[in-house]
């Protein structure tokens, strides 16, 4: 990717977050909406946008039907965006954007999950060793 496109693509994202965050006022989407990235097309001709959704409601058990619905909203206010988005930038013409769920950060959070649980069931473990180890020393004495 060249420089040019590098920087539009990260306009575009700094842009999209705020107005996902400040503009798009649908009950519907929850309220913690990430975008990771944004690749833009070389002809400017398509930005796709990935995003994380999360909904502290759920517990970090995101279904598929869950974000598919919230990418189904975004996807139907894109056309708004892009609008939103030729009025801020000042480029000749302005992608139309496409939103995808980003599955590595997603699983990247379900790696860290099961990271942390197993370092949780190896402290409990090394206690049950360790209090063991005792047990067994003060009645070999």
């Amino acid at each position: 990717m060249n420089q040019r496109l590098k920087r539009i693509s990260d306009q575009i994202q700094r842009e999209i977050a705020d107005l996902i965050r400040n503009e798009i006022k649908d009950p519907r989407l929850p309220t913690l909406i990430t975008v990771s990235a944004v690749k833009v097309s070389a002809d400017l001709g398509y930005a796709d946008a990935y995003v994380t959704i999360m909904d502290p409601e759920l517990e970090d058990k995101q279904s598929k039907d869950y974000y598919k619905e919230s990418l189904k909203i975004l996807n139907g206010a894109s056309g708004f965006m892009r609008s939103e988005l030729g009025r801020r930038m000042n480029t000749r013409t302005v992608p139309r954007i496409r939103f995808h769920y980003d599955e590595v950060t997603a699983h990247g959070n379900h790696m860290l999950d099961l990271i942390e649980k197993a370092n949780q069931t190896k402290s409990v473990d090394s206690e049950d060793v360790e209090h063991t180890s005792s047990d067994d020393a003060d009645q070999a004495n």
